[in-house]
């Protein structure tokens, strides 16, 4: 497996060739690796842990915020879902020569269109050492080679994984190169992945706004953003109020630390004395700070502790237990709030109107919108994807959680019988 030890751009060139050979091969062998690699990770599972062991304590050390801890984490359980992931990948159906479609033009010749591999994916990602398995695991089964870069955090657990990964791939048949490491994460060394034209065919950052804007600065290969996720429940007139407590709940609490948690509830101002004071009374106890305007915190009536919201908590992804809460007058409203306010990632609407229902879904600004559900299910592995590299908030070529078919381009087989143009 390849690190820093080696030149990134050297690097960059060994994924290349390597993707040359993977876009050859059947999906028997791609199926193999994964296999190996998931084989590979519960033999080694003690080894992995005591990597991320370091990489906890450095982080403790240095002050890491609960949120991050928990998203560095690895224990044994993780490690199996990670090994269980790359089989569900191992186990979907291929992408690679799908046909997408298919016609045969006026002078007889037959036209495909078909699936066919990115090339090289470089994936950035901060903190979540499964990131390691689960890119590999989709590049690698879309016939891609992947180029990894983790963060400082993690880079004991990310060298550990991506050797293990490395070494499993290559020994069940995959060419020398397919998975690489560019470990450590200075700016320098990540502006230079990110200007690797003609090796590179996409990198992916998966991280906060940081990290966006970095490679914003730099970066001469495409870029498909897998960004933050400022994530809104808004609880419409009509709506249930005891679904919407358990959607609220779960979409702030179920894992506060990601990108598909709400940061932000809006009531309609019909149901808010009877929806508020309950609801936030519950997050309370469960130790989330709350931060509302003045009409929703008049409709508490001291049953919960609220501060007064600030135009910044509109804006924040806390990735914590910490929530803004405002009360809106229409869903019309609501809507203007969340396209405003909000990242383009999970927006939920709880209602039982039809028309509210679809208005909103038409018209709010996000990859995922969600009726009567919690925003938490917007994750690959939830979609049926078995993994994704991570949530684009973007509009083009891919939207939403990056699967497989989103790490594929496509080309046009054209066969005839002689034909030439006249």
């Amino acid at each position: 497996m390849a690190t820093t030890a080696t030149p990134v751009a050297e690097i960059c060139a060994g994924a290349k060739r390597a993707s040359r050979t993977l876009a050859t091969l059947g999906s028997g062998i791609r199926n193999s690796a994964l296999e190996a690699i998931a084989s590979a990770l519960v033999q080694s599972t003690a080894e992995i842990l005591e990597a991320n062991a370091r990489d906890l304590e450095a982080g403790r050390e240095s002050g890491l915020s609960e949120a991050l801890i928990d998203r560095l984490t690895l224990d044994e359980r993780r490690v199996e879902q990670m090994a269980a992931g790359a089989r569900k990948i191992a186990a979907l159906p291929d992408p690679v020569g799908e046909v997408i479609d298919g016609f045969r033009l006026p002078n007889g010749l037959d036209v495909r269109k078909v699936r066919v591999p990115l090339g090289v994916v470089a994936v950035v990602y901060e903190a979540r050492p499964n990131v390691t398995i689960d890119a590999a695991a989709l590049c690698l089964k879309s016939g891609n080679a992947i180029v990894l870069r983790g963060s400082s955090t993690a880079s004991h657990s990310n060298a550990v994984l991506a050797g293990i990964a490395a070494a499993a791939a290559t020994d069940a048949g995959l060419p020398e190169g397919a998975l690489s490491l560019v470990a450590g994460g200075g700016r320098a060394e990540l502006a230079e992945l990110a200007t690797q034209t003609g090796t590179i065919d996409l990198i992916i950052p998966r991280g906060g706004e940081g990290l966006k804007a970095a490679l914003k600065g730099v970066a001469t290969v495409p870029v498909i953003y897998a960004a933050s996720g400022n994530c809104h429940v808004y609880v419409d007139a009509t709506a249930d109020l005891e679904a919407a407590q358990a959607i609220v709940l779960n979409a702030k609490l179920q894992r506060p630390g990601v990108c598909n948690a709400a940061e932000t509830l809006l009531v309609h101002a019909d149901v808010a004395d009877a929806f508020l004071p309950g609801v936030l009374d519950a997050l309370g106890q469960a130790g989330v700070t709350l931060h509302g305007d003045d009409r929703a915190r008049a409709s508490v009536g001291g049953a919960a502790l609220i501060d007064a919201a600030t135009d910044d908590d509109w804006d924040t992804e806390y990735l914590a237990l910490e929530l803004a809460v405002g009360v809106v007058d229409s869903t019309a409203e609501a809507i203007a709030h969340i396209n405003a306010h909000g990242s383009g990632h999970s927006e939920a609407i709880v209602t039982r109107d039809t028309e509210s229902a679809r208005t909103f879904q038409l018209a709010v600004d996000a990859a995922c919108v969600y009726v009567n559900a919690s925003t938490r299910f917007t994750d690959g592995g939830e979609f049926g994807m078995g993994a994704e590299i991570g949530n684009s908030t973007q509009k083009l070529h891919a939207r939403g959680p990056i699967g497989l078919r989103e790490l594929c381009s496509f080309k046009y087989l054209v066969e005839g019988a002689g034909h030439v143009r006249p």
